[in-house]
């Protein structure tokens, strides 16, 4: 069974079709690149997986469980989190602070182990993404690219099974692009799948080991990163057809 099986799903905004009877599937363990040009659909796929829209017609099954139409919240409790492009963290609070908040979900809470502090867990998910030396500092103080850190320990602090990240090495140098890649891969052998909807490729490339590409709602590929760097189709939809 796939851990996420998404059948024909399609979310249409007046005339304009933003998903066209879109199938995948992710299985456990992987990390799965999503990509296209800007308005393919990738975060309105995200949006639709995770009760954020409602979508015209289609599945989404959850091990197996039919959740499309639950509440962004029951979909969490399940254990499928999301980033988002936009931030938007408690920006008064410190940024261990933000991470406790996560921890207090019913999931965030059921997972931490005996043996640990819920502040304990916080400041290991905020090492994992390379911001421990802030955890006391205001979440308002922190440059973009550690807050896009900051959004990924927040959800890690649902604890979920499948993590979909929503443009992660935005606003990152190249170092931090180096440490996040890490991080993310050091993630997923803890246990986490993740798709991640990405711009900058070559950073994509070096994590997934799958790449699905939307264009105009479609998907028009699926193969392995090679194989999609070498797709026609897809070098047309970037660097546009040869005259």
């Amino acid at each position: 069974m796939h851990l996420l099986e998404v059948e024909n799903l399609t979310k249409r905004f007046g005339g304009l079709t933003a998903v066209n009877n879109v199938s995948f599937h992710i299985d456990e363990g992987e990390i799965v690149g999503l990509i296209g040009p800007n308005g393919a659909g990738k975060t309105t796929m995200f949006n639709l997986i995770t009760g954020f829209l409602k979508a015209d017609s289609g599945t989404v099954k959850f091990r197996g469980e039919n959740i499309l139409g639950l509440a962004p919240h029951k979909i969490v409790n399940k254990g499928l989190a999301r980033t988002f492009q936009v931030v938007r963290p408690f920006r008064h609070l410190p940024t261990i602070a933000n991470v406790l908040v996560a921890l207090k979900s019913p999931r965030g809470s059921d997972k931490i182990e005996w043996i640990k502090t819920r502040q304990r867990k916080a400041l290991e998910l905020l090492e994992d993404v390379g911001l421990s030396e802030m955890m006391m500092e205001p979440a308002e103080i922190l440059a973009h690219g550690d807050l896009k850190r900051l959004e990924i320990a927040r959800a890690l602090g649902t604890n979920p099974d499948l993590l979909l990240l929503d443009e992660p090495f935005a606003g990152l140098n190249p170092i931090e692009t180096d440490l996040l890649t890490k991080s993310l891969q050091t993630i997923n052998l803890d246990g986490h799948t993740m798709v991640i909807v990405e711009h900058k490729l070559h950073a994509l490339m070096k994590l997934a080991k799958r790449v699905l590409v939307l264009h105009y709602g479609e998907k028009i590929a699926e193969g392995r990163p090679e194989e999609i760097t070498k797709n026609k189709k897809v070098i047309e939809v970037y660097m546009g057809k040869e005259k």
